[in-house]
């Protein structure tokens, strides 16, 4: 969905400039603007995924460092690198710090319940979660908070803040709860519908467009039940039941939706300027 040209920060990052010069018709600028920040925004997710398959296949059992190890030590060095060469922005990697608190902990209560398991030994572990696992979650609160910067987002118009705060800490609770408790999930699905059927996340390339909420919440839950196949595909962990070489199952999806509410929560804790209350109109 589009709305003619718009002044936005994003507009005038390197990436559009550089294209603007090119030979190319317009709609394959917006293409290519839109991959390449896309990527941008994905670069420690994606930096962590490669890792987990090459890693999957290169690594010894006999080889002086675990694989779990080394994982932990590469995703401290990235996220060092990226605030060095200022890549990532100091608020960008305190809203990772707070995803490796949180996910952090629910990695230690889902492998304590049975949930998955982790089947490598290392020493940089914690209640037998190694402690890479944490940045798997930061990772999405990265790709979030990059996503916002490079693409000038503006999410309209935006709930209560207070509301989309108790949905998520509801979703959270639920994570944990529904081993002893009722599952409240189709509950959560309806109050993402209701709270935000209004709400659109505009983006700008050459031009703005935008996307109802609750669908760019389900595009990424997709990408991350992708991210999730490669990482049981690698052998990273492994859920309890699943064959070698079998797909994590698409009912898995809907915890991503769900998670992906907590995290852009969690992100907007410290970053709140794309969140506006009223409609927006690109130009006014």
């Amino acid at each position: 969905m589009t709305t003619p040209p718009a002044p936005s920060p994003a507009t005038a990052l390197p990436d559009a400039a550089w294209l603007s010069r090119r030979p190319l018709p317009g709609w394959l600028q917006s293409v290519l603007l839109f991959l390449f920040r896309q990527a941008s925004a994905g670069l420690f997710a994606g930096i962590i995924l490669a890792a987990l398959l090459i890693t999957s296949a290169i690594w010894q059992d006999d080889w002086a460092l675990a694989r779990y190890d080394f994982l932990v030590l590469l995703a401290v060095g990235v996220q060092v690198l990226l605030i060095a060469t200022r890549l990532e922005t100091w608020d960008e990697a305190r809203v990772i710090l707070l995803f490796h608190l949180t996910g952090t902990v629910m990695e230690w209560f889902k492998v304590h319940a049975g949930s998955w398991s982790y089947p490598e030994p290392g020493v940089l572990k914690a209640f037998d979660v190694p402690l890479f696992t944490g940045f798997m979650y930061a990772s999405v609160g990265s790709y979030i908070a990059r996503a916002f910067r490079l693409f000038g987002a503006v999410i309209a118009p935006y709930p209560p803040f207070w509301a989309s705060v108790v949905l998520a800490v509801a979703i959270y609770v639920n994570f944990f709860a529904h081993h002893w408790l009722p599952d409240i999930r189709l509950a959560l699905f309806a109050a993402t519908l209701l709270l935000f059927w209004r709400t659109r996340m505009w983006f700008s390339l050459r031009h703005w467009h935008f996307m109802p909420f609750p669908l760019a919440a389900l595009l990424i839950a997709f990408a991350l039940w992708v991210a999730e196949n490669i990482g049981t595909f690698s052998g990273t962990w492994i859920y309890h039941g699943q064959g070698s070489f079998e797909l994590v199952p698409l009912s898995k999806m809907g915890s991503w939706y769900l998670l992906f509410f907590v995290s852009f929560t969690t992100v907007t804790l410290v970053m709140r300027d794309s969140l506006r209350r009223a409609p927006f109109s690109p130009g006014c």
